[in-house]
């Protein structure tokens, strides 16, 4: 049987700010959606796999967040922690159609 993915309706994409993170809630996930320098929307899990931090609330530099809580490195991209520290927040795709923000989720 397959996955299906299913959009989530995040918002415009002029509606989120360059460089910081956008909590959203669907269900029990909490995800942080963020806006790269580079125009690229990503989103990860909100929370580093190390002590809970809200990622969303981290600092965001090139394709990396720094967990607030204890300066963790995770990629946006693909959800890894960075060496010398270790683990995984998982990611999400994004779609953007009219200039609207989706997450797609497994159903």
């Amino acid at each position: 049987m397959e996955n299906t993915l299913r959009p989530v309706l995040v918002g415009n994409v002029a509606d989120l700010p360059e460089k910081l993170g956008k909590t959203v809630k669907v269900g029990t996930k909490e995800i942080a959606v963020f806006r790269l320098e580079n125009g690229q929307i990503r989103a990860i899990e909100n929370r580093c796999p190390h002590k809970g931090g809200v990622l969303a609330e981290g600092i965001v530099s090139g394709e990396y967040v720094f967990c607030p809580m204890h300066d963790w490195k995770i990629s946006v991209i693909d959800g890894k922690v960075q060496d010398p520290d270790v683990g995984c927040v998982q990611s999400f795709p994004i779609e953007i159609k009219n200039e609207q923000v989706f997450i797609l989720l497994e159903e």
